[in-house]
């Protein structure tokens, strides 16, 4: 299965991601610079975390903003998987791939720490390597993190299947609406977490939680 990686000024986690769908991929995916006017065709497109444009303005608003997010709407809309984590999270949600809003933690700090997460849907394309309900270990490296949705945009999302990722067993570390970490477009198709899943995945890590999401997206979990 085929990847492409979006990078960004400012991204720090690409190395990461392209570290980590090589190793579980056993390909390296295609690098896609901001400033391209395509990408290749693949099944899974990544944008990783980082500060892109130096989180000027908001977290993701300038890359949101990028010609190269109109080709990643595109092949979304074409059924394409997209993932996004950290900084990806906050420009898929200001892209308008993904519903709601990351804002500022609720202690003002970087919260840089492992977290517990509880895998609330187990049914999708990015999930299904877990089981439903699953408490898994993530680590977490975000000022603005904080998930927060109106509450007819919160009750869909929770009605629908939307919510990938919780935060569990009181380990929330940015204040989001009803302890989110993840969510799904509506067509299950993008997702995006403030969870680092590409820096634990196998034992030099200190643990291989994270592999079953990127097993699963590159088509190696049935």
């Amino acid at each position: 299965m085929k990847a492409a990686v979006i990078v960004f000024p400012g991204l720090n986690r690409d190395r990461d991601m392209i570290a980590a769908l090589t190793k579980i991929g056993g390909a390296k995916p295609a690098i896609v610079w901001h400033q391209d006017t395509a990408i290749p065709d693949v099944d899974l497109i990544v944008i990783p975390g980082g500060f892109s444009y130096g989180d000027y303005l908001r977290c993701g608003a300038i890359a949101a903003r990028s010609p190269i997010m109109d080709i990643v709407r595109q092949r979304a809309e074409a059924g394409v998987r997209v993932l996004g984590v950290c900084n990806g999270f906050q420009i898929l949600i200001e892209a308008g791939l993904l519903p709601g809003a990351l804002m500022r933690n609720t202690s003002l700090k970087f919260v840089c720490r492992e977290v517990k997460l509880e895998v609330v849907n187990a049914d999708t394309a990015f999930t299904r390597g877990y089981r439903h309900g699953q408490i898994i270990r993530c680590p977490v490296a975000h000022h603005d993190g904080n998930y927060f949705a109106d509450a007819e945009t919160l009750d869909r999302i929770e009605g629908e299947g939307q919510v990938a990722f919780r935060y569990a067993q009181g380990t929330n570390p940015n204040g989001s609406i009803n302890d989110i970490a993840g969510v799904l477009n509506a067509g299950k198709n993008v997702v995006g977490l403030m969870p680092h899943p590409e820096n634990l995945i196998e034992a030099a890590h200190g643990g291989d939680d994270g592999r079953a999401l990127f097993a699963a997206a590159l088509q190696q979990v049935a």
